[in-house]
This record gives structure tokens, sequence and C-alpha cells, in this order.
């Protein structure tokens, strides 16, 4: 994601054909999750549905290298995120149930996904010094295949469920707080939109080079890491509605930095430090309210409908908005609504929704 925007950039796309492909991407997490996690809990084979989507994945982000027309990659990214987005909450799922009654000590293994964000985000920020973005696919291909790969070593395991739901998946979301806390996500991830789509275009507009883009990118994420560490610490020692509070206020504050002190390098340095808060507290809390909330034969549906309408449609609509507003009014004014967005989001959280431990 750092480099998408540059790459399609590069290629001869502007800002809302940028948002609308990026947009394809993050849409089909609303679809792909809610599918794939109905057959893995239907039929108990996570692991084999993980290695599958990972395989066909593979297969379908080769079309990349056929054509460079709008419609044709609009179609390739439709396909390809529809079975790349499938894989990360079934595994979610499959190592939720590996932890069992640990499942606070999630997020110290979600850390290590942080680590190999950081290694490649820098490694590529390097590369694209000395040779040409449009290279950018070559590489991906290899990791998706390496992920692939990856996947046939992951022993299976019988899920053994503990719990069994007495009201359905259904019954369990149309509580008023659940449906809150859903919306909340959403629009969190709605204000991601300007950050995940924009953000290396804009620091490389003001003459920041790609090198050290990566860079700020990887602060980020070892921020994030920061407090995968603390987590389950921090998850049982403190009120989890207030640890949500304060992760949107912090993300409401760190778009504006972002937005209107671009040109000042500490403030882009604390702004990524943020990005324990905006992702990683945020992350690591609705983890523990899906292992609370949702019964054990639930748990793939949950994780699906949580990547769904956060990642999935709230990433969508982020990016989409973003993309239209960017060439419209500008960047800071795109991360100021993105600021609005976190407040809208506060609100809401504070007075409906309840997230027990």
């Amino acid at each position: 994601m750092p480099y998408w925007g540059l790459y399609l950039k590069e290629i001869g796309f502007d800002a809302q054909a940028i948002g609308e492909l990026i947009a394809i991407i993050l849409a089909t997490k609303i679809i792909a999750p809610n599918i794939w996690g109905w057959i893995a809990d239907h039929t108990g084979r996570s692991i084999a549905l993980v290695r599958l989507s990972s395989l066909l994945s593979v297969l379908f982000f080769l079309g990349i290298f056929v054509e460079q027309s709008y419609v044709w990659f609009a179609l390739v990214l439709g396909t390809f995120s529809f079975f790349w987005n499938a894989a990360l909450p079934q595994f979610e799922a499959i190592t939720i149930a590996h932890l069992g009654e640990q499942a606070e000590r999630y997020s110290q293994i979600r850390l290590w996904g942080s680590v190999g964000f950081i290694i490649t985000v820098t490694l590529f920020g390097w590369l694209f010094e000395f040779i040409s973005i449009t290279l950018l696919p070559h590489f991906l291909i290899i990791l998706f295949l390496g992920i692939w790969l990856i996947t046939l070593l992951i022993p299976k395991k019988v899920k053994v469920q503990h719990s069994i739901a007495t009201e359905s998946f259904y019954q369990i979301i149309k509580r008023p707080s659940i449906i809150a806390l859903f919306l909340t996500c959403f629009l969190l991830q709605v204000s991601h939109g300007p950050y995940y789509t924009f953000y290396s275009i804009y620091l490389e507009d003001y003459g920041y080079s790609r090198n050290f883009i990566g860079q700020l990118w990887a602060l980020g994420v070892i921020a994030e890491i920061s407090v995968f560490l603390v987590m389950h610490r921090l998850l049982i020692h403190f009120n989890l509605n207030y640890l949500l509070i304060l992760s949107l206020a912090i993300s409401g504050i760190r778009w504006l930095l972002i937005g209107y002190y671009v040109e000042s390098l500490p403030i882009l340095f604390f702004a990524q430090l943020m990005h324990a808060a905006s992702f990683g507290m945020y992350h690591g809390i609705l983890m523990q309210f899906i292992r609370n909330t949702f019964h054990d034969n639930h748990q793939g549906q949950a994780q699906g409908l949580y990547s769904s309408l956060s990642f999935g449609a709230g990433g969508a609509v982020g990016s989409l908005i973003s993309g239209y507003t960017w060439e419209h009014v500008g960047a800071q004014m795109t991360y100021f609504g993105a600021a609005l967005i976190c407040l809208l989001a506060m609100w809401i959280s504070w007075r409906w929704v309840e997230i027990t431990k």
C-alpha cells in the first residue's frame, strides 16, 4: 500500500483513478471475508481455505502483467483481492483458536506481521531510489508466492469449540452496542483513506525521497509493534471503552498534523508514532472484543464481518472519497475531513459502545 499509489501515478493514472483502483482492492473486503467466514465456520477447514485463497491470489495477480488499461486493472485487482482479502480474517480466527484461553496474547503474534512490513517497506524505499517503481508488481508476485508456500507449512488443527452459541450470529450483531461498535470501526477506516491512498504521493510532492518515505511508513509500524508488545497488559488493566475512545482521538489529531504540518520533520515523526493508537491499540481492542463476544462457532464470521465493515467498506469509502477531494479541495482539507470523521466516531463510541473484558 505505501507504494501502490506511487506505482499507479508513475504509469499514468490521475488522483481520481488511483482512489478508485485502491478502493476496488478494499471494496472486495466487504463481500469476500463474509463469504469465506461462513464457509470456514460451516466446514471447519479454515487452514485449507487460507491455502486456497492464497494460491488463487497469486494466479489472479499475474494478470497485472497483461496490460495497463484502467478497465483491465480494475478487473484484475477486483478478482485478485476477492481471494487475497479472504485469507487474513481466517488466519486471525486460526490464531485466536490456537491461543485458546490466552487470547489477550494475540498482539504478541500479530507484531511479526508488522516486522515483515517494516523490512519490506524500508527495503522497497531504498530500492526505488535506484530502480523504477514500475517493477513493484514483480516484487509483489514473489511475496504472494512466498505467502502461499508458507501456508503449506502451517499444521492443521482441529478446532475444539469450547463455547457453542445459543443465539444465532445475526441475533448477536443486531445488538445496538455491537452495531455502534462496527459503525465506529467503519468510520475510523474511512478516516484512513487519505493516509493509505495518498500519503506517499503527498510526501513526494513536497520533495521527500522514496527512501525517506519508506522510513516514515516503517516508523509508524515500529510504534504499532511497541503497542502490540504491551497490549495484553493494557487489556487487563484498562477499560476497553476508554482505550477505544483514546485511539480515535489520537487518530483525529494525527490526520490534522499530517495535513497541516507536512513540511515539519519533527511533527511528521510524531504523527507517525501515533500509528500506535490509530491501528495498534484499536486492532488489539477489536480482537479482544471479538474473542469475548462471539462464541467459537461464530469466530470465522465475526472476523469476516469486522474485516469487511472496517478495512473493506470503510477503507474503500475512504479511498474513494479522498480520490475525489484530493484534486478538488486539496490535501489539507481532505485530512481535515478525516479528523472530523474521527470526531464523529468518538461521539458514537462514547454514546453507545459498551465493550466488556
